[in-house]
């Protein structure tokens, strides 16, 4: 059965919200069932990611203030491949008759908890007592030598960072919601503040408080709709024998993002294309080592290669593969992904304003949730 998402909503990113994250979750599905045309009442199906969101907005309270009775409830990761992994697990449903329409929603409050998003690793005991006593206490600590070690393999300059931290501000720019507001120049990179050597401010994810949601079903059903619908081509889930406790510095290959072959592989199968089909990407960037790494293994360009890449073929509007159109987690805001869907679709609608591409008919979202790595292949409605 073919699906496909059928309305989208969030809140608009700040780094702080005076209002709490049940109550951010609230206007964003609020938002998705506006944009689709829908009511509380006409969704039966729910999802969200199987870690953060059960804590903080449960998927019964979201059905409670909704009026939704479920035939249909589930988790699938967290974060980024929760995010593009969602399709694939409402596909089941709404091809098994489980559920007719599923909302997927999915944020976080870490711009107002004292912990931000650090926090998030103390459930890990090896990381409590190994690595955090010791200086690796933060998320930019663990990618920093990661980037250290890439330009010692591969000859990678601080130039090339900045590539990608300069095209996702001038995505950011063309976008009124996007927050980070400030013209970048490769002199204002390097001046930026160093956060874990070699990666400045500029290389780094914002933080942020917000929501977003989307709604999917059946695309026959999506057409009778409020908004044009958005085809869900290929999506798919894979995962590696990693903990939590392993990540960051216990990989054998650190430069592999786990799962990403994989799940590429998969979705591009399930839409019979190939990565040449793909106008643009969406990709999970938490850091500007993370976009270079996951083009490579996503397949894009070989290993060493995805300096060359960004600044030959370029990843800007005008680039051979645009990459985070709305700014990404760099400089649009941090809820681990699910901008990034949405996004996607307001590329295939047609409907992105001045961040709107030429071409947009087929896009990829690929999120990261280390060990896990999701990835959705999105189409325009050619009816």
């Amino acid at each position: 059965m073919d699906i496909a998402i059928a309305g989208i909503g969030h809140t608009p990113p700040v780094r702080r919200s005076p209002k709490n994250i049940r109550h951010l979750a609230i206007e964003a599905i609020q938002a998705a069932l506006d944009d689709a045309g829908l009511e509380g009442h006409d969704i039966d199906g729910v999802i969200t990611d199987g870690v953060i969101m059960p804590h903080t907005v449960p998927r019964e309270f979201i059905a409670a203030q909704f009026g939704m009775t479920r035939s249909f409830d589930g988790g699938v990761s967290f974060g980024g491949a929760g995010v593009a992994a969602a399709p694939e697990l409402a596909k089941l449903a709404i091809g098994a008759r489980k559920a007719r329409t599923v909302l997927f929603y999915f944020g976080v409050d870490w711009g107002s908890r004292a912990s931000g998003p650090y926090g998030f690793h103390d459930m890990y005991p090896a990381k409590m007592a190994f690595e955090k006593p010791y200086g690796f206490n933060a998320q930019p600590s663990y990618f920093a030598l990661w980037a250290r070690r890439y330009m010692h393999e591969y000859g990678m300059t601080d130039a090339d960072l900045a590539v990608v931290a300069i095209s996702h501000r001038e995505h950011a720019l063309r976008n009124p919601l996007a927050q980070a507001r400030t013209p970048m120049t490769l002199a204002s990179y390097r001046a930026a503040r160093m956060i874990a050597e070699p990666l400045r401010v500029p290389d780094c994810c914002l933080i942020s408080d917000g929501v977003g949601a989307f709604i999917m079903t059946s695309l026959e059903r999506a057409r009778d709709l409020r908004q044009p619908a958005v085809k869900v081509l290929g999506s798919s889930f894979a995962s590696e024998a990693w903990s939590g406790d392993d990540i960051f510095t216990q990989q054998a290959e650190i430069f592999r993002v786990t799962g990403a072959q994989a799940a590429c592989r998969s979705a591009l199968a399930e839409a019979g294309i190939t990565l040449a089909d793909i106008d643009f990407a969406e990709l999970y960037d938490c850091f500007t080592i993370s976009v270079l790494m996951q083009l490579e293994d996503l397949g894009f360009c070989a290993r060493g290669e995805s300096p060359d890449f960004v600044r030959e073929r370029g990843i800007g509007v005008d680039g051979a593969l645009p990459v985070n159109t709305h700014g990404g987690l760099l400089s649009h805001s941090y809820l681990l992904g699910v901008e990034h869907m949405i996004e996607a679709v307001r590329q295939l609608r047609g409907a992105a304003g001045a961040a709107q591409l030429a071409k947009a008919d087929i896009g990829l979202v690929g999120g990261w949730s280390i060990p896990d790595y999701g990835v959705c292949v999105l189409g325009r409605d050619a009816r």
